[in-house]
């Protein structure tokens, strides 16, 4: 009788760890990235405003990828040389412990 209940228990067990050797999947909702500069038409990007900017930056001042921020290439490009600018003539930190 005794054997009879470990033996289901380590079955159980087993169903348990077999179950979890596949990857669980999660279902998650997606947001569709889309371009700031396009949904707001924005053609050009001032360097000499740092405020907006600074939306585009991590919190130590790194630019912030495509992939994460959604934008074109043509206007990720524009970005980059308008933060570059903005740093240049000193309204932007190059490196930053706490940006925002």
């Amino acid at each position: 009788m005794i054997l009879e209940e470990t033996h289901k228990h380590e079955k159980q067990v087993v169903d348990n760890e077999l179950r979890y050797l596949s990857p669980i999947k999660i279902e998650t909702k997606v947001k569709k990235k889309y371009c700031f500069f396009e949904r707001k038409n924005i053609k050009y990007i001032d360097y000499k405003d740092p405020t907006f900017l600074i939306k585009f930056l991590n919190a130590q001042g790194k630019i912030l990828p495509r992939r994460i921020t959604g934008t074109l290439q043509k206007h990720q490009n524009k970005l980059n040389s308008a933060i570059k600018r903005c740093r240049q003539i000193g309204l932007l930190p190059f490196v930053t412990d706490d940006l925002r």
